[in-house]
Order: C-alpha cells, then structure tokens, then sequence
C-alpha cells in the first residue's frame, strides 16, 4: 500500500511520522525566511507572473484552470506564455520547448495538453527562472503562468491562484510525510485567489464541462451520450481517477476501470483487453498513447465553467495584470 493512502485520514502511520512533519514544516519556514531576507537569491522578471498550484500533493484540476486562464488572457488582448517544471519528462537536456517538441515522454503529459487546448508556447524545466528566461527570449509573451511551482521560491510572481479538490480537500490536514500539505491551509490566506474545483457554485469554484469525445489517432469526434448505458473500458492514469469516472457514471456509461499511476508511461500491454469495447481515457493519457492506440480508443477533453464568483476574482487579477503591462 502507497504512502499517500494514509493520507486522508489520521492513523497509526501518519501519527508516527508526525516528527518528520515537523523537521518539514521548520524546513519549509527556514527556506522562505533565506529566500526573504536575500541569503537566498529570488529573480524578478520584467513581465507579470502568475502561479497556479496547490498546496496538497496529487492532482486537484489546475491544469484546465491555466487553460481557461490562458484563454481569456488572449481574448483581452494578452500574449501569455506558461512555464513548467515537465514533472516526468526526461529529456537529457533543459529546458525544452513543447512548440518544438511533440513527445510526451521529453516534456512531460501536461504542458503536451496546455500546448495543444491553448497554442501558447510552452516551455518545460526544472528549473523555472530558466524556463521563464527562455520563453520570454524566444517568444513574444507579455504575461506568464506558471504551472505549479508555488514553493519554487527562486521566481518571484505578482499573483498566486491556489486550486483546491473539493473531494479531497487537505486529507487529515498533516503536512508531508504524515499527510498530504506541502504547506499549512493557513497559507491559502495570502493567495490573491482560492478556487474550489466542483465546489458550491455559489461560492470561488469551477466545475467540469465535457460532452464530446476525440478519437485518440485521429480528428474524429463523438458525442458522450453515445456512449450511455454502452460498456467500456474506462482507463485513467492520474492523480484521481475518480474524478474521470465519475463523469462516466453521469452520463450513464457503464465501464470497467482501469487505474494507474499518476504520470503513467503507457506500453502497449495496458491498453490490450482482447475485446472489441471502446476504450475512453482523460485527455492526459491520450497524449502518451497515440502512437499504441487503436480506431476505438477515445478520450474526453476537459473544459470548465467558473462560478460567477471566481469569475469576478479572475476579472480583478486580469485588470491588474493589465495596469502592470501598461505601467511597464
């Protein structure tokens, strides 16, 4: 059993490692302290930076968020560009530019996604103040988002958007290695703004928009209630699965579900059933599986709906994004 199953309740393994939380937590506090008092040097870039992330491990829905962001950014009139850290990628060589390369296995799967839902450029490195260097060198961005990367100390940012899974939300409220907090929800305060993924509509959050299905080797395209009360093989490599299912269970799709790891480096193996039921995936594995899949094999592209709420903290952030491009 991971680690990361004890997470979302108190027990005998997350009490015993309370002490290790604690050397974490002081850790956490000497690093930003060094990186505010300058004995730890932080960069700042000549454009605005925005950072969206979670303060939890394991997925909570940020990547859509950058990709609605991005968009309304370019509907304003905004040239964003997104930087991330390609979590997974193994290039040999950083950074990497995903306009220039197509493989999810050098980039990582998610900057693959932001490339192709918003044709911003994307760069991928470990380290950001070098992949945000690169992206402003070689293309015109006048506002940057940087996927993940909130404890990334070393670029400062002009906003921070923290994204919340209502589900899980911060699981026996322990930091790491007890639980899953990479820091302490009283941390959310500082954040310009908190969004809650499927949280109470009336409230700052978003929810799932998806009703049409793309085929995994080509440009076809299918409804998802074509799919309802039909059997399928449900496939889902990220960091929770349940959020993918139950979008099929709403639309009355009966599956069979296939779970991996996050991050998960497809073989052709896993996606063999010796059947002929159609085969639907999140969009995050579709682009580590084109080049294994079959005609049957489709995957759900995810867009999501703002409250009227975040909509309005989002519009605040745009404005002063807009004041900081103006005043240089």
């Amino acid at each position: 059993m991971s680690l990361d199953s004890y997470w979302y309740h108190k027990n005998l393994v997350s009490w015993s490692l309370l002490p290790l939380a604690g050397v974490f937590c002081v850790l956490r506090v000497i690093r930003k302290l060094l990186y505010r008092i300058g004995l730890l040097k932080s960069f700042k870039l000549p454009v605005p930076i925005i950072v969206v992330g979670n303060i939890t491990v394991g997925g909570t829905g940020k990547t859509p968020l950058i990709v609605e962001l991005c968009k309304q950014l370019t509907k304003q009139g905004f040239k964003p560009g997104i930087i991330s850290r390609g979590y997974k990628g193994e290039s040999k060589t950083w950074p990497v530019d995903v306009t220039k390369c197509h493989d999810p296995y050098i980039t990582g799967d998610e900057p693959q996604i932001i490339r192709r839902q918003t044709n911003c450029p994307v760069v991928v490195d470990p380290n950001r103040v070098s992949a945000a260097r690169y992206l402003l060198q070689h293309h015109d961005c006048d506002v940057l988002l940087s996927d993940d990367g909130l404890q990334h100390y070393r670029l400062k940012r002009d906003f921070e958007i923290a994204v919340v899974d209502n589900t899980r939300q911060f699981g026996n409220g322990l930091c790491l290695p007890a639980g899953p907090l990479r820091e302490p929800v009283s941390r959310l305060k500082s954040f310009d703004m908190v969004v809650t993924n499927e949280g109470d509509k009336k409230d700052s959050s978003f929810w799932v928009v998806a009703d049409e299905l793309k085929s995994v080797v080509g440009d076809n395209t299918s409804k998802l209630s074509e799919f309802k009360h039909h059997l399928v093989h449900a496939v889902a490599g990220i960091g929770n699965p349940d959020r993918f299912f139950k979008l099929l269970k709403q639309a009355e799709i009966q599956f069979i579900p296939h779970i991996f790891p996050d991050h998960h480096a497809f073989q052709l193996k896993d996606l063999r059933f010796n059947d002929e039921l159609a085969v639907l995936m999140t969009e995050k594995d579709a682009v580590k599986c084109k080049k294994i899949a079959m005609y049957h094999y489709w995957y759900l592209p995810i867009n999501i709906q703002l409250s009227d709420s975040a909509q309005l903290k989002l519009d605040q952030i745009i404005e002063q994004i807009a004041e900081k491009v103006r005043n240089g």
